[in-house]
């Protein structure tokens, strides 16, 4: 199986709260949840974020993300993952620096903190919960090529990316995933689209989320958005 380490984009569209506590106060903190619990009851109960993100006055450079992620946990001896992202809530967009790797709430005060020492800005705080946004995130993916144009994440557990041959604006994949989900007898997993930047070109992507997907299930998802076109 070949494994790559490749550059890309992920959008996903959540319902995101922001947080009031466990965090440097009067700045921005955003929780994204788990998109397991949109689709199953057997879920970890553990006190562990998922995915934050901090909230920017401006926008940072992927470069400078990673370098500044790279420093922090090479000084803390931690694990953390960095990206650039963007939030759009309606006409807004939201700035952002997307964290995994964080053990607990109560953690992040500190962790933002290290991040404010390397000269981010955060933006000032505001509350709303369980908000509809779509979430842009430019991230690395470290993968495993299951068949032809199937992926399996190497670092994230029970995600996996299939190629599409054809760009889909947001509302069509909206409407196809609306469109498959309601014919497939397996419903239970969570997708989203993004790209890979692969040999000096985009190739476009599927994010499926589930546990154990076989490569079967993952071939019929593919395939059937694949007809639409």
């Amino acid at each position: 199986m070949i494994k790559r380490e490749l550059i890309g984009k992920i959008i996903i569209q959540e319902n995101i709260d922001t947080l009031n506590e466990n965090k440097i106060p009067k700045t921005f903190v955003i929780n994204v949840p788990d998109p397991y619990r949109s689709y199953y009851s057997r879920f970890t109960e553990i006190n562990k974020p998922i995915s934050i993100i901090f909230v920017t006055k401006t926008p940072n450079s992927f470069e400078k993300i990673l370098r500044v992620t790279k420093k922090i946990n090479e000084q803390n001896d931690l694990n953390l993952t960095g990206a650039k992202c963007e939030v759009s809530i309606n006409s807004r967009k939201l700035n952002g620096i997307r964290i995994k790797g964080i053990n607990r709430y109560s953690e992040i005060e500190q962790i933002q903190q290290y991040y404010k020492d390397e000269g981010i800005e955060f933006s000032k705080s505001e509350k709303f919960t369980d908000t509809e946004a779509l979430i842009r995130i430019n991230r690395f993916f470290d993968i495993e090529e299951l068949s032809k144009g199937i992926y399996k994440s190497l670092v994230e557990n029970d995600v996996y990316y299939v190629e599409v041959p054809k760009y889909m604006k947001w509302d069509e994949f909206r409407t196809f995933t609306f469109e498959i989900k309601n014919n497939m007898v397996d419903k239970n997993y969570d997708i989203a689209k993004g790209i890979f930047y692969i040999n000096g070109g985009i190739t476009e992507i599927l994010r499926i989320v589930k546990p154990k997907a076989k490569i079967d299930l993952l071939k019929v998802i593919q395939q059937k958005y694949i007809d639409r076109f």
